[in-house]
């Protein structure tokens, strides 16, 4: 079950399936008890955050010595608070947490940590919520995969 659980653990630190896509694969292919692939999905989701948190940040600063990429960050971040900001203002941390938590593509620990660097919002407040919306997406979505949930 290790050998299992580090393979949903390393799907789900992957940007495209996350753990939307790791807990059905756990639950369905590998045979794994609910609870084992919850907690290996919803670990395995988090560590990309940690470090997308704390090195987005520097890596863009050494990104932008370069004009173009500059002139890119500078457009996005722009462009995202434009759209954004208003959003985080009026609601806080529940606009993260709720971000993270709909299951849904492009939302998840990946953006929401890409949003949260975008936003400006510091590692010890992004990342207890963003851990909050994976822990929440992690349960939405054992729940559809054991078919309590259906999504029309």
């Amino acid at each position: 079950m290790i050998n299992n659980g580090l393979r949903v653990a390393l799907l789900s630190a992957l940007p495209i399936t996350e753990l939307r896509g790791a807990i059905p694969l756990a639950l369905t292919i590998y045979k794994m008890p609910v609870f084992p692939a919850y907690i290996f999905a919803v670990l395995g989701n988090i560590v990309p955050a940690i470090f997308l948190l704390l090195y987005l940040k520097p890596f863009s600063d050494f990104l932008c010595q370069w004009r173009l990429f500059n002139m890119f960050f500078e457009w996005l971040f722009k462009r995202t608070r434009r759209n954004n900001v208003e959003k985080y203002e009026k609601y806080g941390a529940l606009f993260l947490l709720f971000f993270v938590a709909i299951p849904l593509p492009v939302t998840g620990a990946w953006t929401g940590s890409v949003a949260a660097f975008v936003l400006g919002i510091r590692f010890w407040y992004a990342f207890p919520t963003i851990v909050g919306g994976v822990m929440i997406a992690g349960i939405i979505v054992t729940l559809a995969s054991l078919g309590v949930i259906n999504f029309i």
